[in-house]
């Protein structure tokens, strides 16, 4: 597998890579509950792309499943555990060290994008950027599947909320809105869950 060209960690302060030292708080060791249901309900379609994968959970779902599906991530240390678990599980699965804003790249099309709190990492700039990047490699009436941080959590802590205003905002060129819904984004930490929006929205 090719690791794709060497670029930046995360485009987030300090970048998510040390993270995997440990066991981060959202790297639950399995699919979170909310994409567990849309594969239930068939809501993913052809090739699949997880972009900021992870050690890989979604991706390997999505093979389980009889997707071809690929996942991204500017995590080495994740993109080497995720690989790992592919081959201990016997799956064929596809997992390139990349980095999301620069998608056009990888020089290949996508009918179904996910985004497991991916999109709340970037400020204003580099959100934009992402958006222009997800469009680079989703098919025409392609779809990308995203939960990030809702504005409905309190507190402080952790990555930066956002708003349904926000996520609108983000998708006008180029995209429908089908949907954002309130959600539960599931974290090792105490209380479990954290308020979510997922975000269903279709390439024009």
């Amino acid at each position: 597998m090719s690791d794709g060209p060497a670029r930046a960690e995360v485009h987030a302060p300090g970048g998510f890579d040390a993270a995997y030292v440990g066991t981060p708080p959202w790297d639950i060791g399995r699919p979170q509950a909310v994409f567990a249901a849309l594969v239930d309900a068939r809501a993913l379609r052809g090739r699949v792309l997880d972009v900021g994968c992870g050690t890989g959970e979604h991706v390997l779902m999505a093979v389980e499943r009889g997707l071809d599906a690929t996942g991204v991530d500017a995590a080495p240390t994740a993109i080497a555990r995720a690989r790992r678990k592919a081959e201990e599980r016997g799956l064929d699965a596809r997992f390139l060290r990349w980095d999301a804003l620069e998608l056009a790249d990888l020089e290949e099309r996508f009918d179904t994008v996910l985004d497991s709190g991916l999109f709340h990492v970037f400020g204003d700039e580099d959100r934009c950027r992402y958006v222009r990047s997800l469009a680079a490699v989703v098919r025409p009436g392609g779809r990308y599947l995203g939960c990030c941080f809702s504005e409905r959590e309190p507190g402080t802590w952790g990555p930066r909320r956002v708003t349904e205003a926000e996520l609108r905002a983000a998708f006008v060129d180029g995209w429908r809105i089908e949907a954002i819904e309130p959600a539960r984004f599931e974290v090792l930490m105490e209380q479990g869950t954290v308020e979510a929006w997922l975000t269903t929205a279709v390439r024009r």
